[in-house]
């Protein structure tokens, strides 16, 4: 489930974990005070595996292209 980020007015910054679906709180779960949704930071992404960047090693080069036709340059 996501976490969102909340600032109450007396309590200050928290976050909640809500499933997608659900309104935002207009509450706070501590004080009760009035809250406001903030706007969520950057999330960082990893990918696993090899492939995702020119600097992995791969296991095999790229096939040269065998069309007598082309003229360009291209990796199939």
């Amino acid at each position: 489930m996501p976490k969102y980020d909340y600032r109450c007015e007396h309590c200050g910054q928290f976050e909640l974990e809500q499933s997608i679906k659900d309104d935002p709180i207009s509450v706070c779960p501590t004080c009760g005070g009035a809250v406001q949704r903030l706007i969520s930071r950057n999330v960082g992404i990893i990918f696993k595996g090899p492939g995702f960047y020119v600097n992995d090693s791969r296991t095999t080069s790229a096939p040269a292209c065998n069309n007598t036709e082309c003229n360009k340059e291209c990796a199939s």
